[in-house]
């Protein structure tokens, strides 16, 4: 199997695998500990928690807190419906888990529109009133970076919150220092599945989603898992130190991805991206027969949250592809554990599949 879809996820580094392993614990051993009990076990596991936590928010601005969560759409719920602000504005090519619960809150939040390269204006108008303003960092679909320091200037000459979904970013570009809210998801940096975060400024409160127990600062009841809060750190640890080696990495796979796909043409910006993001169409590509056609080859016909919906994707269309052409496109992702071989042989067959569609 070539795995080309890292937006999806990504494998779990070793270097996290090993920092996960005792703290899932046996009857052998005390890493089954709960971190919130007060014996020396119970202690000990807490202080993985905080270790991992300050890992973590080394990927962050300082002056802020980290809240672990189950993921970033938790985080993202929380921080959307927890800020209590009613009015929201949100950019068209944001993920289903802001838009689905900024409707929540906003039956009809003012939608920030994008150009044609998939970038939403540094200067866009803001609705009068606007309370919060949600702009992703690097979009999942088609990897396009935004200006959210921007725009979070410009939430705040508005009045408003800023978040910003950091999913894809995180760990590979620095962050939005003066956003006010921040999500991360440790599966799509090399971590484990189950858990991520808000980053929340400080001096902001939030209303918390989850009552119980209280036990995440209060903003987040629940047992928290010491083997998930070691896995992320170590994760977010090695994202830190790998910054620009494996920027490098994914611009070397990209490059050469992007030359063997001839006939394919790119949608988003060429030169405000992630790397390792190459999402190309082709004129009357039929993706379900190419998927089917290159079974041990994993790639996306668009996010994954979106696949199997038979829709066109809502960020191909706001980019102002038609329906056909939305339909007609796929997306590569790669990144640390990529190989040049695998970019190769993967693009030769992707070439060789679609030719074989127009005999």
């Amino acid at each position: 199997m070539i795995y080309l879809d890292y937006q999806a996820t990504t494998p779990l580094a070793p270097e996290a695998r090993a920092a996960m392993l005792p703290w899932l614990g046996g009857p052998e051993t005390a890493g089954f500990a709960n971190p919130h009990s007060p014996h020396v076990a119970g202690r000990a596991a807490a202080a993985v928690v905080e270790a991992a936590r300050e890992q973590v928010a080394a990927l962050l601005p300082p002056g802020g807190r980290v809240i672990f969560t189950s993921g970033a759409t938790e985080a993202l719920n929380l921080a959307i419906i927890g800020s209590g602000a009613r009015r929201l504005a949100v950019s068209a090519i944001e993920h289903a888990a802001v838009l689905d619960a900024s409707r929540f809150v906003d039956p009809a939040p003012a939608m920030l529109r994008v150009d044609g390269e998939g970038l939403v204006s540094a200067d866009a108008a803001l609705p009068g009133g606007v309370g919060l303003v949600a702009v992703m960092q690097v979009n999942n679909e088609i990897g396009t970076i935004q200006p959210v320091e921007a725009l979070a200037d410009a939430a705040h000459t508005a009045g408003a919150l800023f978040l910003c979904d950091a999913v894809q970013g995180a760990g590979k570009l620095a962050p939005p220092t003066n956003a006010d809210m921040i999500a991360l998801s440790a599966h799509k940096l090399y971590g484990p599945k189950g858990i991520g975060a808000l980053w929340v400024r400080d001096g902001l409160t939030l209303t918390p989603l989850i009552h119980g127990g209280g036990q995440e600062q209060g903003l987040r009841s629940g047992t928290l898992s010491p083997a998930l809060c070691a896995a992320f750190g170590a994760a977010a640890a090695l994202a830190l130190a790998r910054q620009e080696a494996d920027a490098a990495h994914v611009a070397a796979l990209w490059q050469a991805a992007h030359a063997a796909l001839p006939g394919f043409t790119l949608n988003g910006s060429v030169a405000r991206r992630w790397l390792g993001n190459l999402n190309i169409r082709r004129d009357g590509l039929d993706v379900a027969g190419l998927m089917s056609d290159l079974r041990d080859i994993a790639f996306s016909a668009g996010s994954a949250c979106a696949s199997g919906s038979g829709r066109p994707s809502h960020v191909l269309r706001a980019i102002g592809l038609s329906d056909r052409a939305a339909r007609g496109s796929i997306r590569l992702g790669f990144g640390r554990y990529t190989t040049m071989a695998e970019i190769a042989e993967a693009t030769a067959r992707i070439v060789a599949a679609a030719k074989a569609q127009d005999e």
